[in-house]
């Protein structure tokens, strides 16, 4: 990674968050909250609890529309966007020639020719790149759209928007919606709980912002808590559990991709794809739950019994609603089943790990 010297990009509800005691730091180019006064623990908690409301105003929305918006996007994504029926939502990936990952993506469709998609902080400009330069070929439009992005997440979350005027219990888990001229809705999140993401115009952020936060349900989240929520939830974040280095398949997200998908090609990255899935992959993204109290971090080496390297760790931390560590990251194949004893070592001490499931928390999402 070069070194980034550029100075970061600040949110437009960044005085809100000082306000509120913010303790920022530097992420994906942007000063970012990471924690507020309670703490990441407590942070976490309440999400799990009542609702947690999160500024992700670092991710970037592109409005995708145009008569070629579906064929467009099917040939960009492993993704059949003409079968996605208005209004619904989909996790899918943005591929290389290799069948790397560039980012994860979520799709929505709005209308006939209308999509919304929602990109990583960080990606966002070679997001944007890539798509435009497949866009060329399309008859399409590909428009980055600058709003404030805000998550409320947890089980008091239908409750918390529709007190703040804002009824979407209309929408199941990944679906979305357009309440407002400008608005965005969708119910999804990256918590693994209950929740909506709402990304709205700049100029009313603050004031739909400070209603949110004025009902005693909610409390802000940082970044750190976001963090270890969704990794108890096993959700992968891009650039740690995913890179241009990883497939589909070894990252154990084959299930985002539908198998007619796959057959038919057609997609950036598909003959790179059916190429490994023929061969079978090497290694696979897992869980793992380290012995004891310690957390294990990105980065860690994963090594069998007789101390031969056999994987990595690519994000570790404490799980606060388990009450251990939790650890996600890529092992050799034939060592992917849980249970499996793997260690590695943490200032100059052997820890022992166990492959886990995944998730470590269960998903509490609403499918109707």
């Amino acid at each position: 990674m070069s070194e980034n010297t550029a100075s970061p990009k600040h949110l437009p509800l960044e005085a809100l968050h000082e306000e509120a005691g913010a303790r920022f730091g530097a992420f994906a180019g942007w000063r970012m909250p990471l924690t507020y006064p309670a703490g990441v623990m407590k942070e976490h908690l309440h999400t799990r609890a009542s609702a947690g409301l999160f500024d992700i105003s670092h991710m970037q929305l592109f409005e995708v529309q145009g008569p070629d918006a579906a064929r467009f996007l099917s040939h960009a994504c492993p993704l059949d966007a003409a079968g996605l029926g208005e209004g619904r939502s989909k996790y899918t990936v943005l591929l290389n020639d290799e069948a790397g990952i560039i980012d994860d993506l979520i799709v929505t469709r709005l209308g006939a020719e209308r999509f919304m998609v929602v990109a990583n902080a960080g990606n966002a400009a070679t997001d944007e790149a890539h798509f435009r330069a497949i866009a060329e070929d399309f008859n399409v439009s590909f428009e980055p759209l600058e709003r404030v992005l805000l998550a409320l997440q947890g089980p008091d979350a239908e409750a918390v928007l529709i007190a703040a005027g804002l009824d979407l219990s209309d929408l199941v888990f990944m679906s979305g919606t357009e309440p407002k001229d400008g608005w965005f809705a969708a119910r999804s999140g990256y918590t693994g709980e209950d929740g909506f993401e709402v990304a709205l115009p700049v100029d009313e952020a603050e004031r739909f912002a400070r209603k949110l936060i004025a009902d005693e349900r909610v409390e802000w989240i940082g970044l750190a808590a976001r963090d270890s929520l969704r990794l108890e939830a096993g959700l992968c974040l891009h650039g740690q559990d995913l890179d241009q280095t990883t497939d589909p398949a070894s990252a154990a997200i084959l299930w985002a991709i539908p198998k007619a998908v796959r057959e038919g090609g057609g997609f950036v990255g598909a003959q790179a794809l059916g190429a490994i899935l023929a061969k079978g992959a090497n290694q696979k993204r897992v869980g793992l739950k380290p012995e004891g109290r310690q957390p294990v971090r990105a980065g860690a080496l994963l090594v069998n019994e007789a101390g031969e390297a056999v994987g990595r760790v690519t994000s570790g931390g404490f799980g606060p609603s388990v009450g251990h560590p939790v650890a996600m990251g890529y092992v050799d194949k034939q060592l992917s089943e849980p249970g499996t004893r793997l260690f590695t070592e943490v200032r100059g001490n052997r820890i022992a790990l166990d492959v886990h499931s995944l998730p470590f928390t269960p998903q509490r999402y609403h499918k109707g």
